[in-house]
């Protein structure tokens, strides 16, 4: 349920609806937009709600049919741009995260970082924790990968994104990183999609394999019901019966969402398509479809890479598609 208040509310009002649903036992979380504010209502018996549509203020109450409703554009009709430090996700600029896929050494991420920062960038990526589908794959460098990457955030000024692959690996990417990331595999981790809503770090959260939509805006839901409302979503490609790629990128999700919810959406066009000369157009038509941003694989060197390869960038190659991607954002009424 919804609780929409008028144009005209006063603060007064918008406080006196919401202590009296939170009495009667209800979950209470407040949107406040540019022209209103929306109180969003969870829990049992939800009927109840409907008495407040008489106290002063109210303008209606609305029924959320979907099954999540925090992350639902009925709760939030304005879009969320989420703040990664000073760096914002959503609005008018396309934020675009690139480095390695895993921290191999110091001197591979360094010379990542610095070509990062020389392209205008703010945001290095690179796997501490690396969940592979072998077990004889390289794992990660795990905390001492975690301050390399701290590492090069102080010496060029970016901020850092990793992966967390289990409570314990989030404790310390909390303590280490920027943004919090939630791969493929742990979509449905609901666990540790509860303990990621108990920080306050930004959450970048991957649609899974064979996910639906539907099921990763439940996922994002779980986030944010446990009180972390700063979840970024990513679209990274779906298993289909076509081989040639790695996955299938959905560029359709891109319009779905925006219309579903008022998350951000970024683009990972590197998983999705397995191979880094396909990386650049999926890049290019993902910011056309309207994607708020791009996390875009990267090494220095790729056919040396312990993980992911052929689907990385070369460092030039990086700095080519960023050019490209500058003129496209100007274009479609965008930054970069």
């Amino acid at each position: 349920m919804i609780v929409v208040m008028r144009h005209d509310a006063e603060q007064e009002q918008i406080e006196a609806i919401r202590h009296r649903l939170i009495d009667e036992g209800f979950q209470v979380h407040l949107s406040q937009g540019v022209e209103r504010t929306i109180i969003g209502v969870i829990g049992e018996n939800t009927e109840r709600v409907f008495a407040v549509s008489s106290m002063a203020g109210v303008e209606q109450v609305v029924p959320v049919h979907r099954p999540y409703k925090l992350v639902s554009r009925e709760f939030h009709p304005d879009d969320s741009i989420i703040n990664i430090g000073k760096v914002p996700v959503g609005g008018k600029r396309v934020i675009v995260m690139a480095g390695p896929c895993a921290v191999e050494s110091h001197d591979q991420v360094m010379q990542a970082a610095e070509v990062v920062q020389q392209l205008g960038l703010s945001v290095l990526r690179g796997g501490a924790y690396k969940p592979r589908t072998s077990p004889y794959s390289f794992q990660g460098m795990r905390v001492d990968g975690l301050k390399i990457l701290a590492e090069a955030r102080d010496r060029y000024g970016l901020m850092i994104i990793t992966e967390a692959v289990d409570h314990e690996s989030l404790q310390q990417v909390v303590e280490w990183a920027d943004v919090v990331q939630i791969g493929a595999r742990n979509m449905q981790n609901y666990e540790l999609l509860k303990a990621v809503g108990q920080t306050e770090k930004p959450v970048l959260l991957k649609r899974g394999f064979a996910s639906t939509i539907d099921e990763w805006l439940q996922a994002a839901e779980y986030i944010v019901a446990h009180g972390n409302p700063n979840v970024i979503l990513c679209e990274r490609g779906i298993r289909t019966y076509e081989s040639k790629t790695r996955n299938t990128l959905d560029l359709s999700a891109i319009p779905v969402i925006k219309e579903l919810s008022h998350l951000p959406v970024v683009i990972d066009p590197s998983h999705s398509t397995g191979h880094w000369n396909w990386v650049a157009p999926m890049a290019r038509a993902a910011v056309a479809a309207g994607a708020d941003g791009l996390i875009i694989e990267a090494h220095p060197n790729p056919a040396e890479a312990l993980s992911d390869g052929p689907q990385s960038l070369s460092l030039p190659h990086l700095a080519e598609l960023v050019h490209s991607l500058r003129a496209l954002a100007e274009v479609v009424g965008r930054t970069l």
